[in-house]
């Protein structure tokens, strides 16, 4: 559990070690993501990077968490998993160090998402690329399933973008 009050409270370390405050992204919906490189919902980066390139400029926020919870799916460094999204997926949005979801390592980042939108089987991360989308107000989430394709969440993103 946190104590955050929003998701703008927190922050996390990018895959080059720079302290990223979510405060910079305040007023804009977020989408995070707990991905990893050799899980078969790894083809899932396309479909993210295309949202990135799409609604990114109308605001979005995309943040990759890669994480080696599940299976040993990720087991690369930093920097290997930066060159194996751009090289194979031309991931260019935000990716953090590699993280924890569950446990008790469990990154403030997943511990405020999960204690706001649980899951089917409770507040645990069932899988790589579980998806959580947190609205402009940092405080209202919605969770997807890893089987939940990106595109399917644009339909619920679209709304929360800012109106031109």
């Amino acid at each position: 559990m946190t104590t955050a009050d929003s998701l703008y409270d927190l922050a996390f370390t990018d895959n080059h070690g720079r302290k990223v405050s979510l405060s910079e992204f305040s007023g804009r919906p977020v989408l995070v993501v707990n991905t990893a490189s050799k899980c078969g919902f790894t083809p899932q980066y396309d479909a993210l990077q295309k949202l990135h390139e799409e609604l990114g400029p109308q605001g979005l926020v995309v943040l990759g968490f890669p994480c080696d919870q599940f299976a040993h799916q990720e087991p690369g460094d930093d920097t290997q998993i930066e060159e194996f999204c751009r090289v194979n997926y031309g991931v260019t949005f935000p990716l953090s160090t590699k993280v924890e979801v569950n446990g008790k390592g469990t990154h403030p980042v997943f511990a405020y998402l999960k204690d706001r939108a649980r899951g089917v089987l409770g507040s645990g991360i069932k899988w790589n690329f579980t998806k959580f989308l947190v609205a402009p107000d940092g405080v209202t989430v919605r969770r997807y399933a890893p089987k939940t394709s990106p595109s399917e969440i644009a339909d619920d993103i679209r709304p929360m973008l800012p109106q031109a």
